[in-house]
């Protein structure tokens, strides 16, 4: 099963312009240094008391809360010096992209008064386990620095950090009014952790645990929550390996009546889930847990699963389902005409189990399974999902010589059928470029496309040639396009296509593919809008390298593993280029590969190398 696997709920990192250095957002606009920072959400309304003496910079507090998006406010904040410092005190919320593109110190010198903190770390690529897993990204420094500067934090949103229980004490001890903690893809820390925050902070709304490390710790963190009526609106902890108090649990969500959204894991048995569906009717969003009876049930007669959640009319987004027993999946028959998000990607759900299902979900936004559905049951979404704008197909076996169950026929049933179609994830065995072709005509609306043949250099399976045309059918005709996941036999002339057509696009992922160093060339040269490049076992050497030093300091990172670096070419970027990070992770000591990069990181930062790189990674 693929790691990269978030909650529906988290927005999808080709979903919105991510925080790169190029704007004022934390460097002064009057320096002399290229280092910039696009880090920006809106704030709420702010007091004119700041600038009794300026009456154009009161205006301007009162003008800047009402812009909404992070491009605006940063370009707010570039406009002078007197701009920069009224954007900075209007300023609630901090979006990070990169936790070492600066300093927590640098962060609280610049916003006076952030309430929101979202941060992430490492590069995505460290879902796939290919970035060794003690390499940083800790969240100490950051909360220790908060904890001093700003007392009346409210949320933290972290993504791929390295978070203790000791950092989520100091969290709970040092933010009275702390409301919402959200950790996706984290490690480090246990129940002890979870256990302190659900009992030191008392006004908790969210605590959302997705897809993290969660040490069991056999603590009883359930039972840690006020025992009098709680603000909980949201609790997920589906990743939670560990056994939790029911009884606790059911008490808590008994005296919770905000609570919308409740994930559960898989130690809460189906009967259990019945009692907590029939406590709390209003929920908006669900995650099942095991989906299987217990082996001990309570009683003779068994519970009627559809009433309780034929009571539950609100809900609109499920998912869970694990350990499966497919008789009871009728029981959900009853939310399944106003389901907007179903996820099935821990459900090894046959066609025949889901046609069923998925024949009453017209009202179907965005929709997660594994490829146990096969063509078949894709060609079911097709016919009635006509609302569809996300689809995600994962591998129920990943292995690159299986035989996978999904191929085009499944992909061209939901280009002609999903025509509204925004971002897809496929995971297949075998693909056509007519097929891929036909998507870009049928899905001109297309922000993201991720296409993973899995086994390297697969061509067209029908013609034996490359994907090429594929790929740059995609970038030519859907205009909208943000983030390219490209996979199969490809040669220099798909990233060709890339260059000259693919000017929106920001994240490109690139794994076995083209032929010599132009083809990185032309995408470095072409894609001017481009912030993350992750590519892996590609023949890019030094030549390529070099060829993208105009832009390496507009970008947020750019990840090469398993290609033909140099550390003599990864050397003299780092001369040429000051204010770039350049991390060589892992090589070769032996006489014949010695000058081999492994692996190589790089990213813009507004504050030098970090202080915390272990030994294995070099900072030329």
């Amino acid at each position: 099963m693929p790691q990269d696997r978030p909650q529906m709920s988290e927005d999808d990192d080709g979903q919105s312009p991510p925080l790169d250095l190029r704007s004022a957002a934390i460097a002064d606009p009057c320096s002399s240094s290229p280092n910039k920072s696009r880090n920006c959400i809106p704030s709420g309304a702010m007091t004119s008391q700041a600038f009794p003496d300026h009456v154009l910079e009161n205006v301007l507090e009162n003008v800047l809360q009402f812009l909404d998006s992070r491009s605006d406010r940063n370009a707010a904040s570039l406009v002078c010096k007197s701009w920069w410092r009224v954007e900075s005190l209007t300023r609630s919320e901090v979006f990070i992209g990169n936790c070492y593109a600066l300093s927590p110190a640098r962060l609280t010198q610049r916003f006076k008064r952030i309430r929101s903190l979202l941060l992430k770390g490492k590069p995505r690529f460290a879902d796939f386990n290919l970035m060794p897993p003690d390499w940083g990204a800790n969240f100490a420094p950051w909360v220790s620095t908060m904890a001093k500067a700003y007392p009346w934090l409210e949320k933290v949103d972290l993504k791929r950090m390295f978070v203790t229980d000791d950092d989520l004490a100091l969290l709970a001890d040092s933010f009275p009014g702390f409301k919402e903690l959200i950790l996706v893809c984290c490690e480090g820390f246990g129940t002890s952790g979870i256990a302190i925050v659900a009992n030191k902070c008392r006004k908790l709304k969210v605590l959302d645990l997705i897809e993290s490390e969660v040490s069991d710790d056999e603590v009883d963190w359930i039972s840690c929550f006020p025992e009098d009526v709680t603000n909980l609106e949201s609790l997920a902890f589906d990743c939670v390996e560990a056994p939790i108090n029911f009884k606790a649990l059911e008490s808590l969500v008994g005296r919770s009546p905000f609570l919308k959204k409740l994930r559960l894991n898989r130690f809460v048995s189906l009967e259990e889930l019945h009692r907590l569906l029939l406590g709390a009717p209003q929920l908006t969003s669900l995650g099942t847990g095991s989906f299987s009876h217990d082996n001990a049930p309570q009683s003779e007669q068994e519970p009627d699963y559809a009433a309780a959640f034929r009571a539950c009319k609100s809900v609109v987004c499920l998912s869970g389902f694990r350990e499966l027993m497919p008789e009871y999946l009728p029981a959900i028959f009853p939310v399944c005409a106003n389901l907007t998000s179903l996820n099935f990607s821990y459900a090894n759900v046959s066609p025949d189990m889901f046609k069923p299902i998925i024949h009453n979900c017209h009202k179907l936004q965005v929709f997660w399974a594994l490829d146990s559905i096969c063509d078949e049951g894709l060609l079911a979404v097709a016919a009635t999902c006509k609302e569809l704008r996300e689809l995600r197909i994962f591998p129920f076996d990943p292995r690159e010589d299986s035989e996978g169950p999904v191929s085009e026929v499944g992909l061209l049933a939901i280009s002609e059928g999903c025509r509204n179609l925004e971002s897809i994830l496929y995971f297949c065995q075998r693909m056509t470029n007519a097929a891929v072709i036909t998507m870009s005509e049928n899905c001109p609306e297309l922000t993201v496309f991720r296409l993973c043949i899995m086994g390297r250099h697969r061509p067209d399976h029908v013609t034996g040639k490359p994907m090429d045309e594929g790929f740059g059918a995609i970038v030519k005709n859907c205009k909208k396009l943000t983030r390219l996941a490209v996979s199969g036999l490809l040669t220099d002339q798909a990233f060709r296509y890339m260059g000259e057509y693919g000017k929106l696009i920001r994240t490109l992922s690139v794994a076995f593919a083209g032929d010599s160093d132009m083809a990185l060339r032309h995408v470095l040269e072409g894609c001017p809008r481009l912030q993350k490049l992750e590519i892996r076992d590609s023949p890019f050497g030094d030549v390529a390298l070099r060829s993208g030093m105009h832009r390496y300091y507009n970008m947020r990172f750019v990840w090469m593993s398993a290609c033909r670096l140099s550390k003599g070419c990864c050397r003299d970027i780092a001369r040429a280029m000051p204010n770039l990070v350049v991390e060589v992770i892992g090589s070769d000591d032996d006489e014949d590969n010695r000058d081999y990069v492994e692996t190589l990181y790089m990213y813009r930062s507004l504050d030098g190398p970090r202080k915390d790189a272990p030994k294995f990674v070099t900072i030329l």
